[in-house]
């Protein structure tokens, strides 16, 4: 019962500039990964895993893919109180503007937040990869009687430069927070002295009173990490929830790339869980047809037509379209959201244009390969050591990883 006290919040993305080109056609959180999921479906099945009925994402920046798939997913029927709702950024008689930041988002919603009626609010972000049980972080808001708690993750030397970082006390408090901090303040913010992981980073996750919320956001400040949280230091009881079990902020391609791969080899977050599965469209595919090759370390999704291919330490997307004598390294290829029929491939054709997949005979290693991209006959994309960023007519690079964007066209015989 205490969770259904609680609203979930979800942040769903600025411009995604780190991410580009994934967010050049749709946000963060609308990014497919793990072959059929999109990155907010962890969130909503973590809150719904929690007891947590009434879930609200903020949107703002390229959102009609977000929205779409938010309404296709999320349904509830009319024997629950709960509802997943999409907040827009609009304009009001008391905001004209766009979200400056995440506190701004929240500050322009409070009115629909206050509507809610609940006691709790729940701030997430909408591009994060983890599982947590939210009714035991608001649980520890409670008993420790704090005004603000915080989800922090120990992390080493290695990680806490690029990371906000936040020192606490012996008794959990929080006393000081420091955005990316340079190596040499690092020795100043140890909460964990002698640990191999010594520091704790914000993982952008709060639990505020409804009320408190309210009164911290009438005073200036766009970001929660930045202004918010500090100024709430000076007078307010900030403890931090340590949650010490995989966490992945995916807010570089690098990063993405990264996780992905992880998800098809070593698996450090286990997607294969009957009680907790993370929600998503149920699109009702085929099975995925193999006609030879090899696969190794590969993470498969539904509804694809692969021939006599060899792909190993790769994500394979739903409706992959993959020809024969192909080899896929080291890649992450998201599919399609659609079959293309005879008649469109015969006038694509026309066009001079590769049917969606790839091609017979194409090598394609250490890429990223978005969806509906089209890769033609013998087209090879390889790794280069510190290829520099560049941006192509159907292709860019971003650290180091050659991506083809969404619906891209890479014409037969290609070497990238």
């Amino acid at each position: 019962m205490m969770m259904k006290n609680v609203l979930g919040l979800i942040m769903g993305g600025g411009r995604g500039t780190r991410l580009f080109p994934l967010t050049q056609k749709r946000s963060k959180p609308a990014v497919p990964f793990a072959g059929k999921y999109r990155l907010i479906d962890v969130p909503i099945s973590n809150c719904m895993h929690s007891g947590i009925d009434k879930i609200a994402i903020l949107t703002q920046f390229n959102s009609v893919s977000l929205h779409r798939h938010i309404f296709r997913t999320y349904r509830r029927d009319m024997f629950t109180d709960g509802w997943v709702q999409i907040w827009a950024a609009e304009q009001t008689p008391n905001s004209t503007g766009w979200y400056q930041g995440t506190a701004d988002a929240v500050r322009q919603q409070l009115v629909e937040i206050k509507s809610s009626g609940t006691k709790y609010v729940l701030i997430l972000a909408g591009d994060h990869l983890y599982r947590m049980d939210y009714s035991k972080f608001v649980q520890f808001h409670i008993d420790t009687k704090a005004d603000i708690t915080l989800a922090v993750q120990p992390v080493d030397k290695r990680e806490a430069p690029s990371l906000g970082i936040l020192k606490q006390n012996p008794d959990g408090e929080i006393v000081s927070f420091t955005e990316k901090p340079t190596p040499d303040l690092l020795g100043n913010l140890e909460s964990r002295p002698g640990s191999d992981k010594p520091f704790m980073a914000s993982m952008g996750i709060y639990v505020f009173s409804t009320d408190l919320l309210s009164e911290l956001l009438a005073a200036p400040g766009d970001d929660f990490g930045n202004d918010i949280i500090p100024e709430a230091m000076l007078n307010h009881r900030v403890i931090g929830y340590v949650f010490d079990d995989y966490w992945a902020d995916i807010g570089t391609i690098r990063r993405f790339y990264e996780v992905s791969l992880e998800l098809a080899s070593t698996r450090p977050f286990e997607l294969n869980n009957p009680s907790q599965p993370v929600y998503t469209n149920a699109r009702f595919l085929p099975p995925t047809e193999i006609q030879g090759g090899t696969l190794t370390k590969v993470l498969l999704a539904e509804g694809c037509n692969i021939g006599n291919a060899d792909i190993s330490n790769s994500v394979v997307g739903i409706r992959s379209v993959i020809g024969s004598q192909v080899v896929i390294r080291d890649t992450v290829m998201m599919g399609s959201n659609y079959y293309e029929t005879e008649e469109q491939r015969l006038e694509n054709r026309q066009l001079g244009r590769p049917d969606i997949g790839i091609g017979d005979g194409s090598v394609i290693e250490s890429a990223i390969i978005d969806s509906k991209a089209r890769i033609g006959r013998n087209v090879h994309i390889r790794s280069l050591p510190e290829r520099p960023d560049s941006d192509n007519e159907n292709w860019v690079v971003r650290d180091g990883l050659v991506v083809v964007p969404k619906s891209a066209v890479i014409p037969d015989n290609t070497v990238i």
